[in-house]
């Protein structure tokens, strides 16, 4: 299967369990890599046979700037749903950075994975 992956989508949220996370929220960044057959834009040149990456990216940042979830679990499932409702997207695998949680040790980052199919 063919990949597009788009990586390092920031955009702020207030994503979180705790009231404060959800006051002041912080930038989340997504990594996100769709599973397509490619071979029809690669022969035809025309990105109606492909996914608008520009016009994906865009919604993506859109969930994660007015959506609010509690869990970046679900942030994760809820931008893969968004991945999926583009027809020519067989599977994705969503990545979503949380690196300021709030955790009592240092950390470079949190990170959660979710892979769903059609």
């Amino acid at each position: 299967m063919d990949r597009i992956e788009l990586r390092g989508i920031e955009a702020f949220g207030r994503h979180g369990v705790l009231p404060h996370e959800q006051e002041l929220g912080q930038t989340f960044t997504v990594d996100v890599a769709l599973e397509l057959d490619l071979a029809p834009a690669g022969a035809s040149d025309h990105l109606g046979d492909t996914v608008d990456y520009g016009a994906l990216s865009a919604d993506l940042a859109a969930v994660v700037r007015d959506e609010r979830y509690d869990l970046i679990e679900r942030l994760a499932t809820r931008l893969a749903e968004v991945c999926l409702d583009r027809p020519k997207v067989d599977a994705v695998t969503v990545t979503v950075h949380k690196p300021h949680a709030p955790v009592p040790v240092p950390l470079a980052d949190v990170v959660v994975t979710v892979r769903r199919t059609r």
